[in-house]
Protein backbone atom coordinates (compact mmCIF):
# COMPACT_ATOMS: atom_id res chain seq x y z
CA UNK A 1 0.00 0.00 0.00
CA UNK A 2 2.90 2.36 0.67
CA UNK A 3 4.43 3.72 -2.42
CA UNK A 4 7.72 5.35 -3.38
CA UNK A 5 6.48 8.02 -5.89
CA UNK A 6 6.59 10.25 -3.18
CA UNK A 7 6.16 11.65 0.74
CA UNK A 8 2.41 10.75 0.20
CA UNK A 9 1.00 7.29 0.62
CA UNK A 10 0.10 5.87 -2.26
CA UNK A 11 -3.53 4.08 -2.52
CA UNK A 12 -3.17 0.91 -5.16
CA UNK A 13 -5.04 -1.39 -6.98
CA UNK A 14 -5.52 -4.62 -6.15
CA UNK A 15 -6.46 -7.59 -9.19
CA UNK A 16 -5.59 -10.85 -9.48
CA UNK A 17 -4.12 -11.03 -5.91
CA UNK A 18 -1.36 -8.63 -6.44
CA UNK A 19 -1.11 -5.41 -5.23
CA UNK A 20 -0.35 -2.91 -8.54
CA UNK A 21 2.15 0.28 -8.37
CA UNK A 22 0.31 3.39 -10.29
CA UNK A 23 3.03 3.16 -13.03
CA UNK A 24 2.52 6.02 -15.68
CA UNK A 25 -0.82 7.09 -14.45
CA UNK A 26 -1.94 10.70 -13.03
CA UNK A 27 -1.87 11.19 -9.58
CA UNK A 28 -4.80 12.72 -7.59
CA UNK A 29 -5.18 13.77 -4.25
CA UNK A 30 -6.59 12.46 -0.78
CA UNK A 31 -7.72 15.04 1.44
CA UNK A 32 -8.30 14.93 5.36
CA UNK A 33 -11.49 17.39 5.20
CA UNK A 34 -10.51 18.02 8.81
CA UNK A 35 -7.30 19.80 7.72
CA UNK A 36 -7.63 20.31 3.97
CA UNK A 37 -4.28 18.59 3.31
CA UNK A 38 -3.32 16.11 1.18
CA UNK A 39 -2.49 12.30 3.11
CA UNK A 40 -2.47 10.38 -0.08
CA UNK A 41 -2.60 9.93 -3.42
CA UNK A 42 -4.28 7.60 -6.38
CA UNK A 43 -4.21 6.86 -9.32
CA UNK A 44 -7.63 6.48 -11.93
CA UNK A 45 -8.46 3.25 -13.77
CA UNK A 46 -8.63 3.25 -17.71
CA UNK A 47 -11.03 1.30 -19.86
CA UNK A 48 -7.93 -0.94 -19.85
CA UNK A 49 -7.36 -1.36 -16.12
CA UNK A 50 -11.04 -2.55 -15.33
CA UNK A 51 -10.72 -4.69 -18.65
CA UNK A 52 -8.01 -6.57 -17.16
CA UNK A 53 -9.53 -6.78 -13.70
CA UNK A 54 -12.45 -8.25 -14.89
CA UNK A 55 -11.10 -11.08 -17.31
CA UNK A 56 -9.22 -11.69 -14.11
CA UNK A 57 -12.36 -11.92 -12.22
CA UNK A 58 -14.03 -14.28 -14.59
CA UNK A 59 -11.44 -16.37 -15.33
CA UNK A 60 -11.45 -17.18 -11.16
CA UNK A 61 -15.24 -17.44 -11.29
CA UNK A 62 -15.20 -20.37 -12.73
CA UNK A 63 -12.87 -22.05 -10.14
CA UNK A 64 -14.78 -20.54 -7.26
CA UNK A 65 -18.06 -21.69 -8.20
CA UNK A 66 -16.98 -24.87 -7.89
CA UNK A 67 -15.74 -24.84 -4.41
CA UNK A 68 -17.88 -25.93 -2.05
CA UNK A 69 -20.15 -23.03 -0.34
CA UNK A 70 -18.87 -24.61 3.05
CA UNK A 71 -15.35 -24.14 1.51
CA UNK A 72 -15.95 -20.20 0.68
CA UNK A 73 -17.03 -19.15 3.86
CA UNK A 74 -13.98 -20.25 5.65
CA UNK A 75 -11.86 -17.02 3.98
CA UNK A 76 -14.75 -14.87 5.83
CA UNK A 77 -14.36 -16.06 9.18
CA UNK A 78 -10.41 -15.75 8.69
CA UNK A 79 -11.35 -12.44 7.36
CA UNK A 80 -13.33 -11.51 10.32
CA UNK A 81 -11.22 -12.22 12.80
CA UNK A 82 -8.52 -10.02 11.19
CA UNK A 83 -11.36 -7.37 11.16
CA UNK A 84 -11.85 -7.64 14.91
CA UNK A 85 -7.95 -7.06 15.72
CA UNK A 86 -7.93 -4.40 13.30
CA UNK A 87 -11.08 -2.24 13.84
CA UNK A 88 -9.55 0.32 15.50
CA UNK A 89 -6.66 1.03 12.92
CA UNK A 90 -9.94 0.76 10.17
CA UNK A 91 -11.56 3.06 12.02
CA UNK A 92 -8.60 6.16 12.30
CA UNK A 93 -8.09 5.72 8.26
CA UNK A 94 -11.88 6.26 8.13
CA UNK A 95 -11.56 9.11 10.14
CA UNK A 96 -8.62 10.37 8.53
CA UNK A 97 -10.03 10.51 4.92
CA UNK A 98 -14.01 10.95 5.57
CA UNK A 99 -13.86 13.46 8.22
CA UNK A 100 -16.51 11.48 10.68
CA UNK A 101 -16.11 11.37 14.40
CA UNK A 102 -13.93 8.72 16.01
CA UNK A 103 -16.80 6.98 17.73
CA UNK A 104 -18.99 7.31 13.80
CA UNK A 105 -15.88 5.30 12.13
CA UNK A 106 -15.95 2.64 15.15
CA UNK A 107 -19.72 2.15 14.75
CA UNK A 108 -19.49 1.73 10.84
CA UNK A 109 -16.66 -0.41 11.05
CA UNK A 110 -18.78 -2.61 13.61
CA UNK A 111 -21.52 -2.33 11.20
CA UNK A 112 -18.64 -3.82 8.34
CA UNK A 113 -18.59 -7.15 10.50
CA UNK A 114 -21.55 -7.98 11.06
CA UNK A 115 -22.12 -8.38 6.94
CA UNK A 116 -19.26 -10.19 7.03
CA UNK A 117 -21.05 -12.20 9.79
CA UNK A 118 -23.85 -12.77 7.87
CA UNK A 119 -22.55 -13.89 4.96
CA UNK A 120 -21.20 -16.68 6.61
CA UNK A 121 -24.20 -18.38 7.28
CA UNK A 122 -24.44 -18.73 3.34
CA UNK A 123 -24.55 -22.71 3.36
CA UNK A 124 -28.01 -22.10 4.90
CA UNK A 125 -29.10 -18.69 3.41
CA UNK A 126 -28.28 -20.16 -0.15
CA UNK A 127 -30.76 -23.30 0.43
CA UNK A 128 -33.13 -24.35 -1.71
CA UNK A 129 -36.60 -26.06 -1.26
CA UNK A 130 -37.39 -29.02 -2.61
CA UNK A 131 -40.93 -31.55 -2.45
CA UNK A 132 -41.07 -34.98 -3.28
CA UNK A 133 -44.29 -36.19 -5.42
CA UNK A 134 -45.09 -33.12 -6.97
CA UNK A 135 -46.81 -36.04 -9.55
CA UNK A 136 -46.27 -39.68 -9.74
CA UNK A 137 -43.19 -40.84 -9.80
CA UNK A 138 -41.53 -37.13 -9.79
CA UNK A 139 -39.60 -34.80 -7.30
CA UNK A 140 -39.03 -31.01 -7.75
CA UNK A 141 -36.46 -29.18 -5.88
CA UNK A 142 -34.72 -25.98 -5.98
CA UNK A 143 -31.01 -24.90 -6.14
CA UNK A 144 -29.36 -21.65 -6.42
CA UNK A 145 -26.05 -20.88 -8.26
CA UNK A 146 -23.63 -18.28 -8.69
CA UNK A 147 -24.24 -15.64 -11.67
CA UNK A 148 -20.32 -14.19 -12.36
CA UNK A 149 -18.38 -11.44 -11.96
CA UNK A 150 -20.25 -8.84 -10.11
CA UNK A 151 -19.43 -5.32 -9.60
CA UNK A 152 -19.53 -2.75 -6.69
CA UNK A 153 -19.35 1.39 -6.76
CA UNK A 154 -19.57 2.88 -3.28
CA UNK A 155 -19.85 6.20 -1.93
CA UNK A 156 -17.81 8.53 0.24
CA UNK A 157 -19.89 8.59 2.77
CA UNK A 158 -19.76 4.67 4.65
CA UNK A 159 -16.27 3.56 3.14
CA UNK A 160 -15.84 0.89 5.34
CA UNK A 161 -19.60 -0.42 5.93
CA UNK A 162 -21.25 0.24 2.28
CA UNK A 163 -18.41 -2.00 0.05
CA UNK A 164 -19.58 -4.89 2.84
CA UNK A 165 -23.20 -4.57 2.03
CA UNK A 166 -22.07 -6.23 -1.34
CA UNK A 167 -18.93 -8.00 -1.71
CA UNK A 168 -18.89 -10.81 0.69
CA UNK A 169 -22.51 -12.21 -0.01
CA UNK A 170 -21.58 -11.73 -3.50
CA UNK A 171 -18.20 -14.27 -3.15
CA UNK A 172 -20.25 -16.21 -0.29
CA UNK A 173 -22.36 -17.35 -2.75
CA UNK A 174 -19.94 -18.09 -5.04
CA UNK A 175 -19.32 -14.81 -7.59
CA UNK A 176 -16.12 -12.68 -8.02
CA UNK A 177 -16.35 -9.18 -7.82
CA UNK A 178 -14.78 -6.25 -8.58
CA UNK A 179 -14.79 -2.78 -6.28
CA UNK A 180 -14.68 1.00 -7.64
CA UNK A 181 -14.73 2.78 -4.57
CA UNK A 182 -15.50 6.77 -3.78
CA UNK A 183 -12.39 7.97 -5.44
CA UNK A 184 -12.54 10.57 -2.46
CA UNK A 185 -11.78 7.86 0.21
CA UNK A 186 -10.13 4.96 -1.39
CA UNK A 187 -7.53 4.41 1.95
CA UNK A 188 -10.78 2.63 3.96
CA UNK A 189 -11.42 0.01 1.11
CA UNK A 190 -7.40 -0.52 0.32
CA UNK A 191 -6.96 -0.99 4.06
CA UNK A 192 -10.07 -3.83 3.95
CA UNK A 193 -8.87 -4.95 0.60
CA UNK A 194 -5.20 -5.57 2.65
CA UNK A 195 -6.48 -7.92 5.30
CA UNK A 196 -8.81 -9.51 2.97
CA UNK A 197 -5.48 -10.43 1.57
CA UNK A 198 -3.83 -11.73 4.60
CA UNK A 199 -6.68 -14.13 5.27
CA UNK A 200 -5.80 -15.83 2.16
CA UNK A 201 -8.58 -15.11 -0.49
CA UNK A 202 -7.76 -17.03 -3.81
CA UNK A 203 -6.52 -14.81 -6.68
CA UNK A 204 -9.16 -12.95 -8.62
CA UNK A 205 -11.88 -13.49 -6.29
CA UNK A 206 -11.90 -9.95 -5.20
CA UNK A 207 -10.81 -7.36 -7.33
CA UNK A 208 -10.20 -3.62 -6.26
CA UNK A 209 -9.39 -0.48 -8.70
CA UNK A 210 -10.10 2.87 -8.14
CA UNK A 211 -11.12 6.15 -10.63
CA UNK A 212 -13.64 8.25 -11.48
CA UNK A 213 -16.62 7.81 -14.47
CA UNK A 214 -14.15 6.12 -16.84
CA UNK A 215 -13.96 3.19 -14.51
CA UNK A 216 -17.84 3.41 -13.80
CA UNK A 217 -18.69 3.07 -17.25
CA UNK A 218 -16.73 0.33 -18.03
CA UNK A 219 -17.93 -1.80 -15.58
CA UNK A 220 -21.30 -0.64 -17.02
CA UNK A 221 -20.61 -1.84 -20.63
CA UNK A 222 -18.80 -4.51 -19.84
CA UNK A 223 -19.34 -7.85 -21.10
CA UNK A 224 -18.48 -9.89 -18.66
CA UNK A 225 -19.90 -7.99 -15.66
CA UNK A 226 -23.47 -9.81 -14.76
CA UNK A 227 -24.36 -7.82 -11.63
CA UNK A 228 -24.37 -4.39 -10.73
CA UNK A 229 -24.45 -2.84 -7.03
CA UNK A 230 -24.43 1.27 -6.48
CA UNK A 231 -25.00 3.39 -3.52
CA UNK A 232 -25.07 6.83 -4.00
CA UNK A 233 -27.35 10.12 -5.55
CA UNK A 234 -30.05 9.79 -7.15
CA UNK A 235 -29.50 11.43 -10.64
CA UNK A 236 -26.44 8.98 -10.33
CA UNK A 237 -28.08 5.73 -9.42
CA UNK A 238 -30.73 6.15 -12.26
CA UNK A 239 -28.12 6.50 -14.60
CA UNK A 240 -26.46 3.41 -13.41
CA UNK A 241 -30.10 1.38 -13.13
CA UNK A 242 -30.72 2.35 -16.57
CA UNK A 243 -27.07 1.80 -18.25
CA UNK A 244 -26.52 -1.18 -16.62
CA UNK A 245 -30.29 -2.48 -17.04
CA UNK A 246 -29.91 -1.36 -21.13
CA UNK A 247 -26.48 -4.23 -21.07
CA UNK A 248 -28.83 -7.00 -19.67
CA UNK A 249 -26.96 -6.88 -16.31
CA UNK A 250 -28.90 -7.36 -12.72
CA UNK A 251 -28.79 -3.83 -10.72
CA UNK A 252 -29.50 -2.68 -7.50
CA UNK A 253 -29.06 1.47 -7.49
CA UNK A 254 -29.59 2.90 -4.14
CA UNK A 255 -29.82 6.83 -4.09
CA UNK A 256 -30.69 9.99 -2.44
CA UNK A 257 -33.12 10.67 0.09
CA UNK A 258 -34.70 13.09 2.22
CA UNK A 259 -35.61 11.98 5.60
CA UNK A 260 -38.65 13.02 7.31
CA UNK A 261 -38.90 12.86 11.52
CA UNK A 262 -42.63 13.17 12.98
CA UNK A 263 -42.65 13.97 16.36
CA UNK A 264 -46.18 14.09 17.84
CA UNK A 265 -46.92 15.78 21.31
CA UNK A 266 -47.30 12.85 23.34
CA UNK A 267 -43.54 12.03 22.70
CA UNK A 268 -41.14 11.63 25.15
CA UNK A 269 -38.61 14.99 24.09
CA UNK A 270 -35.23 14.60 26.10
CA UNK A 271 -35.18 10.88 24.66
CA UNK A 272 -36.38 12.27 21.34
CA UNK A 273 -33.99 15.09 20.87
CA UNK A 274 -30.98 13.11 21.53
CA UNK A 275 -32.73 10.84 18.73
CA UNK A 276 -33.27 13.65 16.31
CA UNK A 277 -29.56 15.00 17.30
CA UNK A 278 -28.35 11.67 15.78
CA UNK A 279 -30.04 11.02 13.07
CA UNK A 280 -29.39 14.78 11.89
CA UNK A 281 -25.95 16.02 12.51
CA UNK A 282 -24.20 11.96 13.19
CA UNK A 283 -21.82 11.65 10.28
CA UNK A 284 -22.05 15.47 9.65
CA UNK A 285 -25.54 14.87 7.87
CA UNK A 286 -23.57 13.32 5.07
CA UNK A 287 -25.63 9.65 4.83
CA UNK A 288 -28.51 8.53 3.20
CA UNK A 289 -30.33 8.13 6.68
CA UNK A 290 -30.23 11.24 8.16
CA UNK A 291 -33.24 12.83 9.18
CA UNK A 292 -33.19 15.98 6.96
CA UNK A 293 -37.21 17.05 7.88
CA UNK A 294 -38.53 17.23 11.60
CA UNK A 295 -42.20 17.37 11.34
CA UNK A 296 -43.76 19.28 14.71
CA UNK A 297 -47.63 17.71 15.40
CA UNK A 298 -49.45 20.32 17.06
CA UNK A 299 -48.32 21.82 19.81
CA UNK A 300 -44.72 20.10 20.32
CA UNK A 301 -42.90 22.56 18.15
CA UNK A 302 -42.01 25.25 20.62
CA UNK A 303 -40.82 22.95 23.25
CA UNK A 304 -39.57 20.51 21.23
CA UNK A 305 -37.22 23.55 19.25
CA UNK A 306 -36.24 25.18 22.27
CA UNK A 307 -34.90 21.92 23.57
CA UNK A 308 -33.27 20.86 20.77
CA UNK A 309 -31.66 24.24 19.74
CA UNK A 310 -29.92 23.79 23.74
CA UNK A 311 -28.41 20.68 22.84
CA UNK A 312 -27.56 21.68 19.80
CA UNK A 313 -25.68 24.60 20.54
CA UNK A 314 -23.25 22.73 22.80
CA UNK A 315 -22.04 20.62 20.76
CA UNK A 316 -18.24 20.31 19.74
CA UNK A 317 -17.01 20.85 16.24
CA UNK A 318 -13.88 19.83 15.05
CA UNK A 319 -11.67 17.44 13.81
CA UNK A 320 -12.94 14.12 14.55
CA UNK A 321 -9.89 12.56 15.94
CA UNK A 322 -9.72 14.25 18.67
CA UNK A 323 -11.61 13.12 21.95
CA UNK A 324 -15.18 15.16 23.08
CA UNK A 325 -15.55 16.40 19.30
CA UNK A 326 -19.67 15.63 18.57
CA UNK A 327 -19.22 16.37 15.01
CA UNK A 328 -16.68 16.72 12.52
CA UNK A 329 -16.38 18.57 8.91
CA UNK A 330 -17.25 17.77 5.42
CA UNK A 331 -16.02 15.51 3.08
CA UNK A 332 -14.24 18.45 0.27
CA UNK A 333 -14.15 22.02 0.23
CA UNK A 334 -16.79 21.46 -3.11
CA UNK A 335 -18.76 19.91 -1.01
CA UNK A 336 -19.11 22.17 1.80
CA UNK A 337 -19.43 24.98 -0.64
CA UNK A 338 -22.90 22.94 -1.87
CA UNK A 339 -24.42 22.85 1.80
CA UNK A 340 -23.65 26.27 2.18
CA UNK A 341 -25.29 27.15 -0.72
CA UNK A 342 -28.34 25.26 0.09
CA UNK A 343 -27.90 27.16 4.06
CA UNK A 344 -27.96 30.44 1.61
CA UNK A 345 -31.43 29.43 -0.08
CA UNK A 346 -33.30 28.77 2.75
CA UNK A 347 -32.76 31.82 4.58
CA UNK A 348 -33.71 33.47 1.03
CA UNK A 349 -36.90 31.72 0.72
CA UNK A 350 -37.62 32.88 3.56
CA UNK A 351 -37.27 29.99 6.47
CA UNK A 352 -36.02 30.98 9.83
CA UNK A 353 -32.54 30.09 11.11
CA UNK A 354 -32.82 29.08 14.31
CA UNK A 355 -29.10 27.87 14.35
CA UNK A 356 -26.55 28.82 11.21
CA UNK A 357 -23.49 26.81 10.84
CA UNK A 358 -21.93 28.60 7.92
CA UNK A 359 -19.87 30.55 10.77
CA UNK A 360 -18.23 27.15 11.71
CA UNK A 361 -15.95 27.08 9.16
CA UNK A 362 -14.57 30.65 9.06
CA UNK A 363 -10.98 31.61 10.07
CA UNK A 364 -10.22 27.71 10.42
CA UNK A 365 -8.76 24.79 8.21
CA UNK A 366 -10.82 21.95 6.90
CA UNK A 367 -14.27 22.30 5.43
CA UNK A 368 -16.04 22.56 8.61
CA UNK A 369 -20.25 23.66 8.54
CA UNK A 370 -21.88 23.16 11.66
CA UNK A 371 -25.26 22.30 12.73
CA UNK A 372 -28.42 24.44 10.91
CA UNK A 373 -31.60 24.09 12.45
CA UNK A 374 -34.07 26.51 9.92
CA UNK A 375 -37.99 27.14 11.24
CA UNK A 376 -41.13 28.19 9.44
CA UNK A 377 -40.15 26.19 6.83
CA UNK A 378 -42.65 25.30 4.30
CA UNK A 379 -43.01 22.31 2.39
CA UNK A 380 -42.08 23.87 -1.47
CA UNK A 381 -39.01 25.35 -0.45
CA UNK A 382 -35.92 24.11 -1.73
CA UNK A 383 -34.71 22.91 1.61
CA UNK A 384 -37.63 21.33 2.66
CA UNK A 385 -37.46 19.16 -1.21
CA UNK A 386 -33.91 18.15 -2.06
CA UNK A 387 -31.23 16.41 -0.17
CA UNK A 388 -28.52 18.25 0.87
CA UNK A 389 -26.28 15.55 2.68
CA UNK A 390 -25.37 17.79 5.45
CA UNK A 391 -25.86 19.14 8.98
CA UNK A 392 -28.87 21.28 7.62
CA UNK A 393 -32.42 20.39 9.49
CA UNK A 394 -35.61 22.04 8.14
CA UNK A 395 -38.57 21.70 10.63
CA UNK A 396 -42.41 22.06 9.30
CA UNK A 397 -45.50 22.59 11.51
CA UNK A 398 -48.07 20.43 10.82
CA UNK A 399 -51.54 20.09 12.48
CA UNK A 400 -52.17 16.44 12.73
CA UNK A 401 -50.87 13.35 11.92
CA UNK A 402 -52.96 13.13 8.62
CA UNK A 403 -51.45 16.10 7.54
CA UNK A 404 -47.67 14.69 8.77
CA UNK A 405 -48.26 11.41 6.76
CA UNK A 406 -49.87 13.92 3.59
CA UNK A 407 -46.73 15.71 4.15
CA UNK A 408 -43.96 12.76 4.02
CA UNK A 409 -45.68 11.02 1.41
CA UNK A 410 -45.76 14.13 -1.17
CA UNK A 411 -41.79 13.51 -1.33
CA UNK A 412 -40.38 11.84 -4.38
CA UNK A 413 -37.76 10.11 -2.02
CA UNK A 414 -38.94 6.92 0.09
CA UNK A 415 -35.53 5.90 1.70
CA UNK A 416 -36.55 5.64 5.81
CA UNK A 417 -38.54 7.88 7.94
CA UNK A 418 -39.28 7.85 12.25
CA UNK A 419 -42.25 8.77 14.72
CA UNK A 420 -41.38 9.46 18.10
CA UNK A 421 -44.67 8.94 20.15
CA UNK A 422 -45.97 7.42 23.08
CA UNK A 423 -49.17 5.86 21.22
CA UNK A 424 -49.23 2.43 19.51
CA UNK A 425 -52.16 3.53 17.82
CA UNK A 426 -50.50 6.24 15.89
CA UNK A 427 -47.21 4.36 15.34
CA UNK A 428 -48.80 1.75 14.14
CA UNK A 429 -51.42 3.95 11.43
CA UNK A 430 -48.21 5.63 10.83
CA UNK A 431 -45.79 2.62 9.95
CA UNK A 432 -48.81 1.41 8.04
CA UNK A 433 -49.30 4.55 5.67
CA UNK A 434 -46.73 6.38 5.32
CA UNK A 435 -44.82 5.72 2.36
CA UNK A 436 -41.30 4.75 2.78
CA UNK A 437 -38.97 1.51 2.76
CA UNK A 438 -38.23 1.57 6.29
CA UNK A 439 -39.78 3.10 9.29
CA UNK A 440 -38.33 3.78 13.15
CA UNK A 441 -40.61 4.00 15.88
CA UNK A 442 -38.63 6.60 18.23
CA UNK A 443 -35.49 5.59 16.95
CA UNK A 444 -33.83 8.45 14.92
CA UNK A 445 -31.95 6.35 12.71
CA UNK A 446 -33.91 3.39 11.03
CA UNK A 447 -30.98 1.07 9.84
CA UNK A 448 -31.77 -2.65 9.30
CA UNK A 449 -29.39 -5.09 10.41
CA UNK A 450 -27.38 -7.19 8.11
CA UNK A 451 -30.06 -9.74 8.22
CA UNK A 452 -32.42 -7.50 6.89
CA UNK A 453 -32.56 -5.80 3.79
CA UNK A 454 -31.44 -1.90 2.99
CA UNK A 455 -35.74 -1.39 1.34
CA UNK A 456 -35.59 1.95 0.12
CA UNK A 457 -38.66 3.16 -2.28
CA UNK A 458 -39.17 5.61 -5.09
CA UNK A 459 -36.74 7.69 -6.18
CA UNK A 460 -34.28 6.13 -3.22
CA UNK A 461 -33.68 2.75 -5.03
CA UNK A 462 -33.78 1.75 -8.45
CA UNK A 463 -34.16 -2.19 -8.69
CA UNK A 464 -36.26 -4.84 -7.44
CA UNK A 465 -33.94 -6.91 -4.50
CA UNK A 466 -32.28 -5.09 -1.89
CA UNK A 467 -28.56 -4.72 -0.44
CA UNK A 468 -27.93 -6.99 2.35
CA UNK A 469 -30.15 -9.67 3.91
CA UNK A 470 -31.62 -12.45 2.22
CA UNK A 471 -32.62 -10.04 -0.96
CA UNK A 472 -28.58 -9.97 -1.33
CA UNK A 473 -28.69 -13.89 -1.69
CA UNK A 474 -31.42 -13.87 -4.16
CA UNK A 475 -29.78 -10.80 -5.64
CA UNK A 476 -26.07 -12.32 -6.44
CA UNK A 477 -27.68 -16.01 -6.97
CA UNK A 478 -29.52 -17.92 -10.10
CA UNK A 479 -32.87 -20.13 -9.24
CA UNK A 480 -32.84 -23.26 -10.85
CA UNK A 481 -35.55 -25.87 -10.79
CA UNK A 482 -34.98 -29.55 -11.46
CA UNK A 483 -37.83 -32.11 -12.03
CA UNK A 484 -36.67 -35.29 -11.48
CA UNK A 485 -38.30 -39.32 -12.33
CA UNK A 486 -36.06 -42.75 -12.33
CA UNK A 487 -37.27 -45.62 -14.11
Amino acid sequence: MIGTESALETVHFYVNGKWEGAGNRAMHAVTNPATGAAIAQVAYASAADVDRAVEAAHAAFLKWREVPVVERVQVLYRYKTLLESHANDLAAVLTAENGKTADDARMEVRRAIQMVEVACGMPSLMMGDSLNDVASGIDSHTIRQPIGVCAGITPFNFPAMVPFWMWPFAIACGNTFVLKPSEKVPMTPTMATTLLHQAGVPEGVFNLIHGDKTAVDALLHHPLVRAVSFVGSTPIAKYIYQTAAAEGKRVQALGGAKNHLVVMPDADLPKSVEAIISSAFGAAGERCLAGSVLVAVGDVADPLLKLLAEKVSAMKIGDGAEKGVDMGPLVTQEHKARVEGYIDKGVAEGAKPLLDGRAAGRGRDGFFVGPTIFDQVRPDMTIAREEIFGPVLSVIRAKNLDEAIALVNSSRFGNATSIFTGSGKAAREYSAKVEAGMVGINIGVAAPMAFFPFAGWKNSFFGDLHAHGKDAVMFYTEQKVLMTRWF
